[in-house]
């Protein structure tokens, strides 16, 4: 348990604390705007505090504290180290959803419309996010009858680039032709503006002057261009009756709605843009730390604005009641929108009404994933309760590691390791191993799967004694300097049962490695072997008999199968990165870097081996050393 630092050691000013465990892992950060004040909270009886706060006490060894200048850098500190460490003890974000956005590529030179997943790209404009893609599809096309720009890929661009023909979006006027010059760039570059500005929720200004040229060409007897205009017109319209009128047309809203109970909570939010619902996104938060209706507020508005949000900050979030410090959240998102923003709860009128809508979604979508978890929870404690009781384990195995091999005839030798945590995968833990010690990368050079697995757990069970028996003073800062905080290796967590895919033989190569290291009362071991999906303990020639059908058996195979992929994928990269030679390979100084550019340059490899030295030196960035290298692998000196 933590003692309490001496007294008149805490400073009196704002600034981010973090608890660590007895290995230094970082388990609780919190802010506060007097570190003295708040720290001081946590040192009393523990009968006194929250269950989840004395039991985050209890398993602290020290707390740290950094000092800064107010309480919005001690916020944006806070964050950022919740995102480095993630702390067991800290709220934490759920959202299994990649919610599709409607982008627009605006850096290409002509720029596309698509919807999009994942990763976001600089240079692209993002609406939405959107809860369903057939939602934005729809939307998409009756926009492309207004704003014809391409949606093709780049690849199919360049081909009818090439082809000089259209496809068939231009002929059915869903494209504007851009790729067979039927549309000026400057012309393009309008429309794609236009998209965005209705898109943005400016809708009045486009009607209005697609109006005024409609009436414009019919009096000008265009009447081929001005019934063009009315067919654009209609389907603007159209776009726009799909889009629910919430507010008034001038007003940029979030509005956030909330349903918890004592474990989660559930988030909905509503995008509002010029009066008009772009989008929605909901989310789960495990509540794994004490929260007050203030301080669940907090964390909602940091998971939400901590990452530069692709739709922006607007001028009002409206929640279900105040953070518990609005000063401080309104500064920050402030500092990210670069004017006024307004934190508020509303009590009367259109915007409460608006909130209690969005309140109910969040209430219907938390009573589904209720019914889920229950269902979920139910079966992974079930799970592991089994396996605990099958094998002798002396406690639920909390933390499954399982490791699998891969080869080819002996070459390109890896080794994989998966986790279960509660009964999750926890990617982030995942590892890959070069296997060194058996095998080669030729053909015939043998293999042995039991050397191999032994190796792979023996380098990771020496990374965890390494890191378990290294003294907690000499944790921090020792991988960054002053001042910088040590992250937990990789190996730090050592597994509550290390499951190898295999029988008899890995089992027993595997177990003898954890004696070797003297963890073997620290660590059981069991393999799982596929053909008779039989489960082997060390000491025992017969098979564990766990009844097909139950949990604890599928949760073994579906751990094993995720092994056998992790290490599968490994083996194909490496295999494949090895038949993928270039006649550049192996010259001193010449990098993948100077590799490319020196190709570009020179026009390819085969122009490369025909260049004289002087053609080689004569690109700048190529140092005279690897030029000469070069000239003299393709071009050697004859000797007379």
């Amino acid at each position: 348990m933590v003692t309490r630092p001496p007294a008149g050691t805490i400073p009196d000013e704002p600034g981010s604390y973090q608890f660590k465990d007895k290995r230094g892992r970082v388990i609780y950060v919190g802010k506060a705007s007097s570190l003295r004040q708040r720290l001081s909270s946590y040192f009393q009886n523990p009968r006194n505090l929250h269950p989840r706060t004395a039991q985050m006490v209890q398993m602290a060894e020290s707390v740290d504290w950094t000092i800064v200048r107010n309480e919005v850098e001690a916020l944006m500190l806070e964050y950022s180290l919740i995102k480095e460490h993630d702390p067991r003890f800290n709220v934490r974000l759920r959202d299994d959803k990649s919610y599709p956005f409607l982008a627009v590529t605006n850096d290409d030179v002509w720029p596309r419309a698509m919807v999009m997943r994942g990763t976001k790209k600089k240079g692209t404009r993002y609406f939405g996010p959107y809860a369903h893609a057939y939602a934005i599809r729809d939307t998409l096309d009756l926009l492309l009858r207004s704003f014809p720009i391409r949606t093709c890929s780049q690849n199919k661009f360049n081909e009818h680039e090439r082809l000089g023909r259209p496809c068939l979006l231009f002929h059915i006027e869903k494209c504007s032709g851009p790729c067979v010059g039927e549309i000026e760039e400057m012309e393009y570059r309008q429309l794609v503006t236009e998209l965005c500005q209705f898109l943005d929720g400016d809708t009045d200004a486009i009607v209005t002057r697609l109006e005024t040229e409609m009436r414009t060409a019919a009096t000008d007897l265009e009447f081929e261009r001005a019934a063009h205009l009315r067919d654009r017109l209609d389907a603007v319209r159209k776009a726009v009756a799909k889009q629910q009128m919430v507010a008034d047309k001038d007003e940029d809203l979030d509005v956030i709605g909330i349903a918890e109970d004592e474990l989660e909570a559930s988030v909905q939010v509503f995008y509002v843009r010029k009066g008009r619902v772009m989008g929605r996104k909901g989310f789960v938060l495990d509540k794994v730390e004490e929260l007050t209706p203030g301080l669940l507020i907090d964390r909602v508005l940091e998971s939400m604005y901590g990452e530069e949000p692709v739709v922006g900050v607007p001028k009002q979030v409206l929640v279900p009641y105040a953070a518990d410090d609005v000063g401080t959240y309104e500064e920050w998102l402030q500092l990210i929108r670069g004017s006024k923003v307004q934190v508020r709860v509303p009590q009367r009128g259109d915007k409460r009404a608006l909130l209690e809508t969005v309140t109910r979604n969040a209430h219907e979508e938390f009573t589904r994933h209720r019914m889920k978890r229950a269902s979920d929870h139910n079966t992974r404690s079930r799970a592991l309760t089994e396996l605990q009781a099958h094998l002798g384990l002396p406690e639920a195995p909390l933390r499954i590691e399982c490791y699998d091999m891969a080869h080819l005839q002996g070459t390109d030798y890896v080794g994989s390791m998966v986790v279960l945590e509660d009964g999750l995968p926890a990617k982030r833990e995942y590892r890959r191993f070069k296997v060194n010690g058996v095998g080669g990368n030729e053909v015939g050079s043998g293999s042995d799967d039991y050397a191999a697995m032994a190796e792979v757990v023996r380098r990771r069970l020496t990374a965890y004694l390494a890191e378990k028996n290294r003294p907690i003073d000499e944790q921090d800062g020792a991988d960054g300097g002053e001042g910088k905080e040590r992250k937990p290796g990789k190996f730090a967590y050592p597994p509550q049962l290390l499951l190898v895919d295999g029988g008899k033989g890995q089992v027993s190569a595997t177990q003898q490695v954890v004696e070797e290291l003297g963890l073997a009362d620290e660590i059981p071991v069991a393999g799982l072997a596929k053909r008779f999906e039989e489960i082997y303990v060390p000491g025992r020639s017969q098979a564990v008999e766990i009844p097909r059908g139950s949990e604890a058996l599928f949760m073994l195979q579906r751990i094993r199968d995720e092994a056998h992929r992790f290490a599968n994928s490994f083996h194909r990269e490496r295999r494949s990165k090895r038949m993928t030679v270039s006649a550049l390979d192996g010259i001193v100084g010449l990098g993948e870097v100077r590799k490319k550019k020196l190709t570009q340059a020179m026009g390819g490899v085969n122009a490369i081996k025909r260049a004289s030295l002087d053609e080689l030196k004569a690109n700048t960035f190529l140092p005279d050393a690897v030029a000469e290298a070069i000239h003299a692998k393709f071009q050697p000196p004859t000797t007379s």
